[in-house]
């Protein structure tokens, strides 16, 4: 018999996903400065009444619940069960019916071309491998369904944010992509390649309120996946931890505006063929 030690070490993904399953597990206070970003998806995707939809990473269900609230028939689909328990809770408030499903992005346990629209908000850039995330999404979305999804650019706040938490951890697993390369429409193009037609893009804006940009290190610390990981790594070098903060804080200040943090975000949609 296989113990998940071996497993883990023969598979070093299995240990990387299981940091992020602990990581993202405190994002919901965050959900609702998501959940303007998850219409604006669902619009762009054209979501209509009666279509069966896939929301790959869905974390607290935003993207499902705003689908399903326009008679869509919602999935959902998520590493995390903290997030899931808190989605099922946002569908049964909101008085909507949605399956949500504790899985993979890379391995999603659903049959061939079993959706209409395929929808992910910033949730599978998370998975390591783009050919194989990429592939599952397509293989469950019906010959001409849509794909659509939201992603951070490299160049922009996020992306850069990422950037910079990446110097501070130890590196992923090789064959692993860094999450913001899904926002360059050049790699998503080729990501997507001849299996889709009709590739559109649009960027948004996404606005997160603060007190300060001290206030918002703090937040971030306490609920984004990758900071709450950086933040429990360098916990006892303070040194590093405060020159961390102060590199963190100077991104987020070159954002700053009226209370706000300004996140520009790219959407992308296409037909599979």
């Amino acid at each position: 018999m296989t113990s998940a030690a071996t497993t883990s070490q023969a598979d070093p993904f299995v240990s990387f996903k299981a940091a992020q399953r602990e990581g993202w597990s405190f994002f919901a206070p965050l959900e609702l400065i998501t959940t303007p970003a998850a219409a604006k998806l669902v619009r762009f995707s054209g979501v209509r009444a009666g279509e069966k939809a896939l929301d790959v990473g869905c974390g607290t269900g935003v993207v499902a619940v705003t689908a399903a609230r326009l008679g869509a028939q919602a999935t959902g689909l998520d590493l995390t069960p903290a997030l899931l328990e808190k989605a099922r809770e946002n569908a049964q408030v909101a008085g909507v019916s949605i399956e949500f499903i504790e899985g993979d992005a890379e391995s999603l346990p659903f049959k061939d071309a079993s959706f209409d629209v395929v929808l992910s908000q910033f949730g599978h850039m998370f998975a390591p491998r783009p050919a194989v995330v990429t592939a599952e999404m397509l293989r469950v979305l019906k010959p001409g369904g849509r794909i659509a999804f939201s992603t951070w650019p490299p160049e922009f706040y996020t992306g850069r944010m990422f950037a910079l938490v990446a110097r501070y951890l130890p590196p992923p697993p090789a064959g692993a992509a860094p999450p913001p390369q899904w926002g360059d429409p050049a790699i998503v193009r080729e990501r997507l390649g001849e299996a889709v037609k009709d590739i559109a893009f649009d960027t948004e804006l996404l606005e997160t309120p603060g007190l300060s940009p001290e206030h918002l290190v703090r937040t971030f610390e306490r609920t984004a996946g990758p900071l709450v990981k950086l933040t429990q790594m360098l916990k006892d070098d303070a040194a590093r931890l405060s020159e961390f903060r102060a590199a963190f804080r100077d991104l987020i200040a070159m954002y700053w505006r009226d209370n706000l943090l300004h996140q520009q975000f790219l959407m992308t949609r296409a037909l599979k063929r």
